[in-house]
């Protein structure tokens, strides 16, 4: 639970600063072509060889790594990176980590998704590249991190790739799946407490992608990033068609727990067999599962239309 509140935090602070990264060079230089330069939210970041032992202190960052053939080039992980199975994982949290125990690792180029108080600043002084790609706000910054990443690793025709093939599948899956009827909602659940996701989030916009719209959308404001924590009351009131549980594996929520709490037999999306747990990881990430996600609630929409 707690793992879930910091990522889900630090998930609102990023979204207020991430930016379309520019890759100097990216578009006609070899892969194998260093030094090379990368411009991210941590300004340019020059990468003087290829590097050989990468640490990711983003759990993102590290899937989209593998992605891209650079899992061999990966030293180490934070204790998120759970995915793909033999990552390096640390008890490194990239949430409340020094640099003192990042160094011990000898990491030749590190990427974070999250920048606690001056650690950036304390890398630097390390002489260590830093990568700072925090939660992409949308598909388009997403892909282009990849590209950042791909240059970064001598990997950047494969994220090409990669970035092809997640634009395919996202629009295979929308235009393989009936529209629902104009004002389908849903209620995306992050945890026990009511924190959901407005449509302006970077999962609310996978959604949109397929005709649904968060209830959420009247409580989300600037001051919650798009994650407001809504009550029982409003979402009662709001009746969404569609209920998505994102905290069945950290919070043991199921179907069966939502029907039974106080007044929410009432709800449509209960009444109608219309809950659906989602993993908790892949909907807190931003890289090659996405297209998961999007195909389990396609599923969904297509098993149960509105």
């Amino acid at each position: 639970m707690n793992a879930v509140r910091a990522v889900l935090g630090a998930t609102v602070v990023a979204l207020g600063l991430s930016v379309l990264p520019t890759l100097s060079g990216a578009a006609s230089a070899p892969a194998s072509n260093f030094p090379v330069t990368v411009r991210t939210t941590n300004g340019n970041v020059t990468i003087t060889s290829r590097p050989t032992a990468i640490m990711s202190l983003s759990a993102t960052a590290t899937e989209m790594l593998y992605a891209i053939g650079a899992g061999s080039q990966v030293r180490a992980v934070d204790k998120y990176s759970n995915y793909p199975k033999g990552a390096p994982m640390t008890g490194l949290d990239g949430y409340n980590v020094s640099a003192e125990a990042i160094a011990k690792f000898h990491p030749d180029l590190i990427i974070i998704a999250y920048d606690p108080p001056s650690l950036a600043a304390q890398l630097a002084t390390l002489k260590i590249p830093v990568i700072y790609d925090p939660a992409a706000p949308n598909l388009a910054v997403a892909y282009h991190q990849y590209l950042g990443l791909g240059l970064a690793t001598g990997h950047l025709a494969q994220a090409r790739l990669e970035v092809a093939h997640l634009r395919a599948s996202v629009s295979r899956i929308v235009k393989s799946t009936p529209r629902p009827p104009a004002g389908t909602t849903y209620y995306f659940e992050l945890d026990p407490t009511y924190y959901s996701v407005t449509s302006g989030t970077f999962v609310g916009q996978l959604l949109g992608l397929l005709g649904l719209k968060s209830i959420a959308d009247a409580a989300g404001t600037a001051g919650n990033g798009g994650y407001p924590q809504l009550t029982a009351e409003f979402i009662l009131q709001a009746n969404p068609t569609y209920v998505f549980l994102a905290d069945h594996l950290c919070c043991q929520v199921t179907p069966q727990s939502v029907a039974a709490r106080p007044g929410w037999s009432a709800l449509t999306a209960v009444a109608q067999h219309r809950i659906v747990t989602v993993s908790d990881d892949i909907a807190s990430r931003w890289g090659p599962r996405i297209t998961v996600l999007l195909q389990d609630v396609a599923n969904e929409l297509k098993r149960q239309p509105a």
